[in-house]
């Protein structure tokens, strides 16, 4: 038992680590939620808003203390785009509040397609996580940022999928 536990979980591993995903062709969808964390997802989030591919964008995981002025100069989005388009979400901690975050943001705006982009590493969890708490109707589309993990967070980020993997089928 123990070794076809050891084959499952190298296995598994081997998959996360050679299969990692990739970015989204060019297609529409209501919106973009761009959790924050490694380099790159907000400047694709924000590519797929000004190519058109999303009318609206939330960025998931803001610290409190972030203005949308300063994060407008940050990226250098112009006020009309920050004012008309793209939310900033101040309450997420983590990337289960990520997806509670996103959840209360597409139904408050009637959202029925997103395009979640972040890191190629960090995409199985984010999108299960979201899966988990918003309408089944609501449509996904995955955009990973590709990038260079390292095996370290590699082998953290794999536990952490198992481990929300493991909540979900837990809480039924």
């Amino acid at each position: 038992i123990i070794a076809i536990i050891v084959i499952a979980w190298v296995g598994g591993f081997l998959w996360f680590v050679l299969a990692l995903p990739g970015p989204a062709p060019k297609a529409e969808s209501a919106a973009v939620i761009v959790p924050t964390g490694a380099a790159g997802r907000i400047a694709r989030g924000l590519e797929v808003l000004e190519e058109g591919s999303a009318k609206k964008m939330l960025v998931t995981g803001v610290d409190p203390e972030v203005k949308p002025g300063e994060f407008a100069a940050e990226f250098e989005v112009p006020m009309e785009t920050m004012e008309c388009c793209v939310s900033l979400g101040f309450k997420a901690l983590d990337t289960r509040g990520n997806a509670t975050e996103t959840a209360e943001w597409i139904k408050s705006n009637q959202i029925t397609s997103i395009r979640l982009v972040t890191t190629d590493w960090h995409m199985r969890r984010a999108s299960h996580e979201l899966q988990r708490v918003i309408p089944p109707s609501t449509r996904i589309r995955e955009d990973a940022v590709q990038s260079e993990p390292s095996l370290r967070i590699l082998f953290v980020e794999y536990h952490k999928l198992i481990a929300s993997r493991a909540a979900s089928v837990w809480r039924g």
